[in-house]
């Protein structure tokens, strides 16, 4: 099988083709290309995978490209991971809203809605080109903002693209070591959108063990949501958030704590990978050795220092050692494949099309909920309605996301404003107004609007 690796020069490929290093089932990958706009990083990546790959016999075969349509011809599977504007893109994107004091993170806020207005034009050219190449692909979506992503691909090949995201599955495994529980055996109940849901149940042989959870204040402190949202207010909601909705219930303490930062996370990640980038690039030639090495202690660091604003605003200090792990958006990723390639029935939390799955919303929206994955695709399962807090934030959060689609078709900068300013960390149409001025300065990518 072909996978393609859509933005293949990024810092997270080798998670992805670590991963199928271990895979040695049939039917398995054969072959990955990576395309990518920047042969430098191009380059960078393809040495670590070719380290990763010494010693493994019959690893994928590794090829790269800068021709999007010479990639993507005869793809079973295509990885998008893209970053349009690249990570200086989201550094403007988190200046731009902290200087009107409103929130700038990459998929939450103001930061969100600009980088899908200028993201969302390139993967929808994307989808239309894998339609028109490779139409019989499975695209799988991890650029962010994920949940908008998909659904704007959604609408030019259906059902054929589905949304990863690692937050849900590392929520769950978290929670699910907190009871004492194996986290590969757990049924994780987890319903909303990307970056913006809720675990609400988590069935251990059959058994719902949440409720234990939420009534025992110490063991809620023992992991990170519960240190980060603090026991009483998870025994309020009687659910555990995900973790970017921190944004949402301490905005004004996060939003000081970004503005106090010496770095946002964007420059942070510019800084951090342009160095690894460098590095590799003064390497000397034959030296592949050097570049996994590079690699792994850059995501390490990367790792140890995500979220540290939140982290700061709750008084919760460094992540703990447990918490390093990520839900593993590679596995994720692997995991869809092998269900879709071989008919291997599995159950993951999805980015898919609702369906009937939540009344609240209609059916071509967009929702991150568990899904039964067979050869045939994603189809999400039944779940019980959200609470009517919750429901109101989804439904707020997914007109927002409806309106930066119809300004990223029409290239109405009317539509744009009022995007921004019917998001709900957004707190004034003036402000909105400044954003669209403040991001259209900022990125010849939003050129577009008018």
């Amino acid at each position: 099988m072909k996978l393609v690796i859509l933005g293949g020069g990024g810092f997270r490929v080798p998670l992805v083709y670590g991963a199928l290093l271990g895979d040695r089932a049939e039917g398995r990958v054969t072959e990955v290309v990576l395309h990518d706009l920047d042969t430098g990083r191009l380059g960078a990546v393809a040495r670590v995978l070719a380290e990763q790959a010494a010693g493994v016999p019959d690893a994928p075969a590794v090829s790269a490209t800068t021709d999007l349509d010479e990639a993507l011809r005869g793809a079973d599977f295509v990885f998008s991971a893209i970053r349009v504007g690249g990570l200086e893109g989201r550094a403007a994107d988190e200046r731009v809203a902290l200087a009107e004091g409103v929130l700038g993170q990459e998929t939450v806020g103001a930061g969100g809605i600009a980088y899908g207005l200028r993201t969302v034009p390139v993967a929808v050219d994307i989808a239309r080109r894998v339609r028109q190449l490779a139409p019989d692909a499975w695209v799988i979506n991890f650029t962010n903002p994920a949940g908008l992503v998909t659904e704007a691909m959604s609408r030019h090949i259906g059902d054929r693209v589905i949304g990863i995201c690692d937050s849900p599955v590392g929520l769950g495994r978290r929670v699910a070591r907190t009871l004492g529980g194996n986290p590969d055996e757990a049924f994780i109940d987890y319903v909303g959108l990307n970056h913006l849901g809720w675990l609400r149940g988590l069935r251990i042989a059959g058994r719902d063990e949440l409720p234990r959870l939420l009534g025992d204040a110490e063991l809620l402190g023992s992991f990170e949501e519960g240190r980060l949202f603090g026991a009483e207010w998870l025994q309020s909601l009687g659910a555990i958030p995900n973790e970017y909705l921190h944004y949402y219930y301490f905005n004004r303490e996060a939003v000081r704590a970004y503005q106090e930062a010496e770095q946002t996370r964007g420059a942070f990640l510019r800084d951090q990978q342009a160095r690894f980038y460098e590095e590799l690039a003064r390497a000397a030639d034959g030296a592949p050795s050097s570049a996994l090495k590079a690699w792994d202690a850059t995501r390490a660091e990367r790792e140890a220092t995500y979220m540290a604003e939140n982290r700061e605003a709750a008084g919760v200090g460094e992540r703990a050692a447990e918490d390093l792990e990520s839900g593993g958006y590679e596995k994720v990723a692997l995991a869809l494949m092998r269900a879709i390639a071989r008919d291997e029935r599995t159950t993951l939390i999805l980015n898919v099309r609702n369906r009937t799955t939540l009344s609240a919303l209609d059916a071509e929206a967009v929702i991150e909920v568990p899904c039964s994955v067979d050869a045939n695709g994603a189809h999400p399962m039944a779940v019980d309605p959200l609470p009517g807090h919750a429901t109101g934030l989804v439904c707020a959060v997914k007109a927002v996301e409806r309106e930066i689609l119809s300004a990223a078709e029409s290239g109405s900068r009317t539509t744009a404003v009022k995007a921004f300013a019917l998001h709900p960390l957004v707190d004034s149409v003036t402000v909105a107004r400044r954003l669209v001025e403040g991001y259209r300065a900022a990125h010849a990518g939003l050129g577009y609007l008018r």
